[in-house]
């Protein structure tokens, strides 16, 4: 199946062949590559990359850059080196960055997959550059996150000492790029600028998902998402202008009717209020559903879909188990046996995240490796 077949003809199945199965994450690679299309186009001249880090974001690193190559993305970030030589083994000729920079000892090995360390400190550079042959390099500024980077006030330095390797990019990262508004994104913006006059010649790169939608347009040479890409909403102030690429199924297990005054779960956190149905199904916090998701008489909190009818959590999530109401549910999908969705049209990242009291990098990055996985659009 092609990747721009329609949307329609990509909605999958849930029900899957191994009766054993209880949960199931259906990614669509189509709409991945779809939406890095979206973000390249409003990435205007600069180019596109695509951070794949963690698993990329939990979907699976080696089909989602194989749907990015196949769109056109030719640059990678990846966290580490493992990361890194991951990534390589599935794109030979792939640029391919790695942001934790040089860990001490990890030369060697970046050296032999041919990627390119994000250099965040002086000593990184001097370390870079006794590797030989002027090594390609990335240089990370820090322009207010505080966490990695060569900070503004050593950047003549840096420019110094890189006359030793051969920078490929300079860059920096925002602090709070999806708050349109933030005082901060112009200051980090001026104080990039500063530095990257010491580098006029370099491609450089600041924006990440969030970023590409900034007023100020930050896209300089090379734009970098990744949330967006995996379906995350970029823009949380507007609608959310990619596509969901995860879908989320769930078995029911068991089902059974509960008197006024039962309780749910551990804890017994949550009782019956009237008699009540209920549906168990098969995941749980090993899957990565967020004990945050726990509901309690005060705090309802996570839902799933059944029967396209909205469901509550109740009770506390466990390690393998999640306990729904189904009462509102049409009887024919609240079976034993039947599939409920988690993730989808129906319930966003976004939506799952909140009433977990997360966010929805934790929801993705944390997709355990007990569900089945179906690629689509491959």
């Amino acid at each position: 199946m092609g990747i721009n077949e329609p949307a329609a003809r990509l909605r999958p199945r849930t029900e899957p062949s191994d009766p054993a199965e209880t949960g199931v994450l259906i990614v669509d690679l189509a709409a991945l590559a779809d939406n890095w299309r979206t973000m390249a186009r409003l990435a205007g001249g600069a180019e596109c990359g695509a951070v794949v880090k963690a698993d990329a974001y939990g979907l699976g690193l080696a089909p989602a850059m194989r749907a990015l190559l196949s769109a056109g993305c030719r640059t990678f970030f990846v966290a580490n080196v493992v990361e890194g030589e991951a990534a390589r083994a599935v794109a030979n000729d792939a640029t391919i960055y790695v942001l934790d920079g040089v860990v001490p000892g990890a030369a060697p090995r970046l050296v032999a997959a041919d990627l390119i360390p994000a250099l965040g400190s002086l000593g990184e550079i001097d370390e870079w550059a006794a590797t030989g042959r002027k090594p390609k390099a990335a240089i990370h500024f820090d322009t207010g996150m505080n966490r990695f980077g060569i900070p503004i006030s050593e950047a003549a330095q840096a420019a110094e000492r890189a006359r030793h390797i051969a920078p490929t990019l300079v860059m920096s990262h925002f602090v709070s790029s999806q708050m349109r508004d933030a005082p901060g994104n112009a200051r980090q913006i001026e104080a990039f600028l500063d530095a990257r006059a010491r580098f006029a010649d370099i491609p450089a790169s600041m924006a990440n998902s969030s970023a590409v939608f900034l007023p100020q347009r930050p896209h300089f040479d090379l734009v970098r998402p990744g949330y967006a890409l995996f379906g995350g909403n970029p823009t949380p102030y507007a609608e959310c202008p990619v596509r969901p690429v995860a879908r989320l199924s769930a078995r029911i297990l068991s089902t059974r009717e509960i008197e006024p005054g039962a309780c749910v779960g551990y804890d017994a956190l949550w009782s019956a209020r009237r008699r009540t149905r209920i549906a168990t199904i098969g995941v749980g916090y090993a899957d990565g559903v967020p004990v945050g998701a726990t509901s309690c008489a005060e705090k309802p909190a996570g839902e799933a879909l059944v029967g396209g009818v909205r469901c509550p959590f109740i009770g506390r999530v466990s390690m393998d188990y999640v306990v729904l109401d189904v009462s509102e549910a049409p009887r024919e999908a609240a079976q034993r046996g039947e599939w409920v969705e988690l993730l989808g049209d129906g319930i966003c990242i976004e939506e799952a995240a909140s009433r977990a009291g997360t966010i929805g990098y934790e929801i993705l990055t944390r997709l355990g490796a007990r569900f089945s996985r179906r690629y689509l659009g491959a």
